[in-house]
């Protein structure tokens, strides 16, 4: 290593700055290791929280999503290569689509599930229909009197699988969703509020198509929020947590190896408030994922009471 590389790192700012993304970081892995999951249906994952709504439609929300944050994307990796990941904007840009490319895979499969056994109960239907109106026809007058037994459409089996739990590919769902949900928040939050206003010069411009990277990725994750009916703990703000701290080890990480240039100014840890900086954004994760738990709070509480026989609550 360089000498001046050597310096860099017997700062005293770096001790402090490890020291207060290295805790945090601690305390999510324990946390995910040690706190036990919470009961999650597979049905939650693809049957929205509207009941006249139709499977199918999230399926189609979820695609479009996933191809137009696809191509902007590939748009952006075309335009700087794959130095766009330097950034944690692409970062999460790239978890949202993974996001949906999962969601979008699960909810096909909950759209073929519902399909199929909608279409076995409508032939048991017809068929039990059948051999009622054979069974009556050959009995005589006081059969007449009898009632036919009702249809029922939905079998026990049909039940346990709209019930049964989610596996490893839900819960695994779930927590990207609950990642992206305050990863999203962050990023917009430090491009809107920090970046644009007092750091636009001629090495950080505005495009169109970063201005959509930093809006579409907040809409389209919350038109999902809209529509499904997944639940949202609070404890899951471990995984954001350690989104985060994976980010600031490979800068770090980057650094030791010679590079040079932060892509985010208050990451460097030169400055003198380098350790004041470094607090802000870890603590800053607390808010960025407590508002969309209070998006998620609010959604369920103002729709079910404005649509109580049409909304179904998350939990």
């Amino acid at each position: 290593m360089a000498e001046e590389g050597l310096q860099y790192w017997l700062r005293w700012q770096v001790p402090v700055c490890a020291l207060i993304f290295v805790v945090p970081l601690t305390v999510a892995i324990y946390l995910i290791i040690r706190r036990q999951r919470s009961p999650l249906k597979g049905s939650d994952l693809w049957i929205p929280c509207w009941r006249k709504l139709h499977p199918l439609w999230l399926l189609i929300y979820r695609s479009i999503a996933f191809v137009s944050m696809s191509w902007m994307l590939y748009q952006t990796v075309a335009s700087v290569g794959f130095f766009a990941f330097y950034f944690y904007t692409q970062w999460t840009f790239t978890l949202v689509i993974i996001y949906f490319a999962l969601g979008t895979v699960i909810s096909a499969h909950g759209c073929w599930t519902y399909s199929k056994h909608y279409i076995e109960n409508e032939e048991r239907g017809r068929l039990l229909k059948m051999d009622l109106g054979e069974s009556k026809g050959t009995k005589t007058t006081s059969t007449n009197k009898i009632k036919s037994p009702p249809v029922k459409l939905q079998s026990h089996h049909e039940q346990d699988v709209i019930e049964q739990t989610a596996g490893f590919w839900g819960y695994l769902m779930q927590a990207i969703y609950q990642t992206c949900a305050g990863a999203v928040m962050l990023t917009d939050i430090v491009f809107w509020c920090l970046l644009v206003p007092f750091m636009l010069d001629e090495h950080f411009s505005l495009t169109l198509l970063i201005g959509c990277m930093h809006a579409l990725n907040a809409v389209f994750l919350l038109l999902d929020t809209a529509l499904s009916r997944m639940p949202f703990p609070w404890f899951r703000l471990a995984y954001f947590v350690l989104w985060s701290g994976i980010y600031v080890i490979f800068q770090w990480v980057l650094h030791a190896c010679g590079f040079s240039w932060w892509p985010y100014p208050f990451l460097d840890l030169a400055i003198t408030w380098a350790p004041f900086w470094y607090l802000c954004l870890a603590l800053v994760h607390i808010p960025c994922y407590g508002f969309y738990v209070l998006i998620v709070v609010v959604k369920d509480s103002i729709f079910s009471k404005m649509f109580p026989h049409a909304y179904i609550r998350s939990y």
